[in-house]
Parts: C-alpha cells; sequence; structure tokens
C-alpha cells in the first residue's frame, strides 16, 4: 500500500511538471543552428559564448521574456566576431509577442536581424 502512494505522490506532484515543462532554450538553439549550418556555443577570447555563430551572422537565442538582454549579446557577439548581429527569439504563446515588437524597434535601430521559433512563431 505505501508503494503504491508514494507512486501516487510522484505522479501528482512531478508528472504535471514534466509534462508541461517548456523546450529548453538549448534544444532550440541547436536544431536552428544546425538547420543554418552555424556553430554552436562558439567561444570568444574572453570566454562569452555565441549561440550560434554563421558566416554572416553572431545569433543570440533567448526567450520572448529576455528580449533586452538578447539585443546586448547580439551587438557584442557581433562587435567580437565581425560578424552582424542576430537575435533568434523564442515565442512560446501570443503574449509573447510584445516582447518581439520591442526587439524589432531595437533591431531596426541598430541593424540586427531577427528570426522567431518556438510554437509562438511569427513569419
Amino acid at each position: 500500500m505505501r508503494r503504491y502512494a508514494v507512486t501516487i505522490l510522484f505522479l501528482a506532484f512531478f508528472l504535471p511538471g514534466l509534462v508541461f515543462a517548456r523546450t529548453p532554450e538549448r534544444a532550440y538553439q541547436e536544431e536552428w543552428c544546425a538547420d543554418v549550418g552555424g556553430v554552436v556555443e562558439y567561444t570568444l577570447p574572453d570566454k562569452t559564448r555565441v549561440d550560434c555563430l554563421t558566416g554572416e551572422y553572431a545569433v543570440e537565442v533567448d526567450f520572448a521574456s529576455k528580449w533586452a538582454e538578447a539585443v546586448g549579446q547580439s551587438l557584442y557577439y557581433a562587435e567580437m566576431t565581425g560578424r552582424r548581429p542576430g537575435v533568434l527569439l523564442i515565442l512560446e504563446d501570443e503574449g509573447d509577442l510584445r516582447h518581439l515588437e520591442r526587439l524589432v524597434v531595437l533591431a531596426k535601430r541598430f541593424g540586427i536581424q531577427v528570426w522567431t521559433t518556438g510554437p509562438g512563431r511569427v513569419d
């Protein structure tokens, strides 16, 4: 009986978290970077890492809520690599579109290429 109680508690508390857990950033990063023929986690001399380095872009991959951090990181990585800045923004639902709109304002100003991915992706 005790064994069943432990199993039931496990399922009740941990299974919902496993079922509804978001896809990790790294999964989006690796899939997208492979699709564009880039290098994942390219390490710079100062030990920072570009999420995806292509022949043309230094790309930062982040969830939508971290759009502002992505701007700064992409600009820094571009400066350090001689590539153009890029951001792959992970959109999980319609609520993330407000973050994309904010990113686009700065992307236009600073010449940052923006792509989207995830279940809430827009083309």
